[in-house]
């Protein structure tokens, strides 16, 4: 894998906003958990877990600004995003039943579906089939996979 200083601008773009994603996830994750706003998550992730590679082991080089819009934009349309979320799953299932991560994950990335037109289907669905992979070595990846698949098909037709 090429090194940061080796990449391609198309590469570094791609591997900050990957890291965005995850943040973005991680993010909701700890607003669900610790009951946080979405504001004070931000200010946390920019205060404390970004940074230049190599400063800290704990920080991360990600595309903040996306990551901003990311977790933003799932507040601002949760009202929208989670019945969208909610019709892709199995009957009697809703999607407050699932595990956290999960749900942050299919928060994030049907926001990112549903609202960021910028970003091909094809490119969210495997960001997040990423996501997923690195939380979980079940069946969640997939589950995950299918759900964004029929929200895929469903809001982007023209692109499948």
């Amino acid at each position: 894998m090429a090194t940061a200083s080796k990449e391609s601008p198309s590469e570094n773009r791609a591997r900050l906003r990957r890291a965005a994603r995850l943040s973005a996830v991680q993010a909701l994750y700890q607003m669900e958990i610790g009951g946080l706003g979405a504001s004070a998550v931000i200010r946390e992730f920019r205060e404390h877990r970004f940074g230049a590679c190599g400063e800290a082991p704990e920080f991360v080089e990600a595309d903040e600004d996306f990551f901003e819009s990311l977790v933003a934009g799932v507040v601002e349309r949760q009202a929208d995003v989670d019945p969208a979320m909610d019709a892709l799953l199995a009957d009697k299932w809703r999607l407050e039943r699932l595990d956290a991560t999960v749900r942050a994950i299919l928060r994030v990335g049907g926001f990112e579906l549903l609202y960021r037109k910028d970003v091909p289907a094809r490119v969210v669905i495997d960001e997040y089939i990423e996501v997923a992979n690195a939380f979980f070595e079940g069946a969640e990846p997939k589950f995950i996979n299918a759900a964004f698949d029929r929200c895929a098909r469903g809001a982007r037709p023209d692109e499948f």
